[in-house]
């Protein structure tokens, strides 16, 4: 099989069906995903195990390819014509399998995103620590890459992102912004963190926070001029920040706490729904800290912060269930998909 021609052949298919994610694996027909739903590739083959590795082998430099037959998995970035991907392999049941996720060359605006305008006041800070967060493929990286591209556009600064793999390529507009991938450009996301302090850095991204030393020095860069954006798998922004405190020991939970309270900016958390008329739509939830949020963190009442969230609407700040009931309202979704990503049901019924 000329895997190659197999692969650009898979792509052209998965563009022309508008899906965003393509799943290769032995024994089965190629995947793709399309608004949310899984759906077989049924005009193509059964995919053996060595053709799995062919197609994978076609993403991989030679090194790459090495490295993931010797840890077993592997993410990356491929490009193929006007689309790139965010791509991970791994082994199943002693057999391989690819994911791939399709990212958009264009970088689409906040306003084209369906986001709230509040965000584009984080983007105008000179410092300050943001978080997107959500569940996987939720659109936290599309988000960020937006409010990057509005710094870019309207503010002369130096950025550096420091992600594993590089998924949105940034062109120089009035910011000079580099991209550092861990494994290649640098050893890891500690190492690259470290360097920052010495690279005259003014915004900094950071793919996902995966440890406490890499939690800690974005804290500390954000208490000290650098305005900080970054990623986390949790649900709203009370158990973000709990996340973030319990990382650490017993010992050292005070101090990134009071550090936290008074270097955090806001906390982003969204969801993707189906849209009635198709595609998706976010859902979301926006805490913006202030002096009353600050207070609640210092003094371990993070449970309290919800609370905050629901009442400070003249703020910026906005409730998931408010979101989603206004969507429901503007015809957007349906009441069962309002239902179904709600965490506190008994509210949003009040609001419909």
């Amino acid at each position: 099989m000329d895997y190659k021609q197999k692969l650009a052949g898979l792509i052209e298919l998965l563009i022309s069906q508008g899906a965003s994610d393509l799943h290769l694996g032995a024994g089965i027909q190629p995947v793709i995903r399309v608004s949310r739903s899984l759906a077989p590739m049924l005009s193509e083959p059964v995919l053996t195990n060595d053709d799995v590795l062919g197609l994978l082998s076609e993403m991989l430099t030679p090194e790459k390819k090495a490295l993931f037959l010797k840890e077993q998995e592997i993410d990356f970035s491929y490009e193929h014509g006007t689309v790139r991907f965010r791509g991970n392999g791994y082994f199943e049941r002693g057999k391989i399998g690819v994911a791939l996720r399709l990212i958009p060359k264009v970088i689409k605006t906040l306003a084209e995103l369906n986001l709230p305008p509040a965000l584009e006041g984080f983007a105008s800070r000179q410092q300050g620590f943001f978080l997107v967060v959500g569940p996987i493929g939720q659109g936290k990286t599309t988000t960020l890459a937006a409010i990057l591209e509005k710094i870019n556009q309207e503010r002369t600064e130096h950025i550096v992102t420091i992600e594993d793999p590089i998924e949105y390529l940034f062109e120089n507009k009035k910011s000079l912004i580099e991209q550092r991938e861990v494994r290649i450009d640098t050893r890891d996301f500690e190492t690259a963190l470290t360097s920052v302090f010495r690279q005259d850095v003014n915004v900094l991204m950071i793919g996902e926070m995966r440890t406490p030393e890499t939690m800690a020095t974005a804290v500390t860069a954000a208490e000290t001029g650098h305005l900080v954006f970054s990623t986390l798998h949790t649900n709203d922004a009370a158990q973000t920040i709990d996340r973030i405190i319990d990382s650490f020991p017993g010992d050292q939970q005070d101090q990134i706490r009071i550090q936290l309270a008074s270097s955090l900016a806001g906390i982003f958390s969204q969801r993707l729904i189906p849209r009635i008329s198709g595609g998706l739509i976010p859902a979301c939830e926006l805490l913006i800290n202030n002096s009353a949020v600050a207070n609640l963190i210092r003094e371990k009442r993070t449970h309290e912060i919800q609370t905050v969230i629901e009442t400070g609407s003249d703020q910026g700040m906005i409730d998931m269930n408010r979101s989603l009931s206004e969507l429901v309202r503007a015809g957007e979704i349906t009441v069962e998909s309002a239902y179904a990503r709600s965490w506190n049901p008994k509210n949003l019924e009040r609001l419909l």
